[in-house]
């Protein structure tokens, strides 16, 4: 299948959201959530994610950035919440939120954000085809832009592509 013959999907489509609680046996000296836990927490929506958007076998390619911004600590309700920013040819940016739940007064406070890139796969492990993404939100339609210079970034750092080739990159320096 080509991408063209792929019907376009929404972002929220791929909505996923992981709830869980932080168990003591999870937690560092200081008693918060160990960094690995958490984003092993982050690859699972991400994958689930990337599935629902792919309909297909995904496997994680890159953690592209997380920011540890607050420490979560041992007895909080975290929410994960993934969802594709952008689908390329095989690969798709998943962009994921973590939420920390204040139960007493229902408000969230974010802990932790990532960006990950998955790659769909047939069953032998070959790169198939994803759907493109429609994005409909204002934060959907942001991330959807910025997503195509994060990749070109990659791209150039790794040199697989040259720097004069990154167009959406120099719009931002031009």
């Amino acid at each position: 299948m080509t991408m063209n013959t792929l019907q376009p999907k929404t972002a929220k489509e791929s909505l996923a959201i992981l709830s869980d609680i932080v168990l003591p046996g999870e937690t560092n000296p200081l008693h918060s959530l160990f960094g690995g836990e958490l984003l092993a927490r982050m690859d699972r929506a991400c994958s689930i994610s990337a599935r629902r958007h792919a309909r297909n076998i995904v496997v994680t390619a890159s953690v592209n950035h997380v920011a540890f911004m607050k420490s979560i600590p041992v007895g909080s309700v975290i929410s994960v919440e993934a969802k594709v920013s952008r689908a390329f040819k095989t690969s798709m940016e998943i962009f994921v939120d973590v939420w920390i739940e204040e139960l007493k007064t229902e408000n969230k406070s974010l802990a932790s954000q990532g960006i990950y890139t998955f790659v769909a796969v047939d069953e032998n492990g070959k790169p198939v085809s994803v759907p493109p993404i429609i994005p409909e939100t204002d934060v959907e339609k942001e991330r959807y832009d910025a997503a195509l210079r994060r990749k070109q970034l990659s791209l150039v750092l790794s040199k697989r592509m040259q720097p004069h080739e990154a167009t959406e990159l120099k719009k931002l320096f031009i």
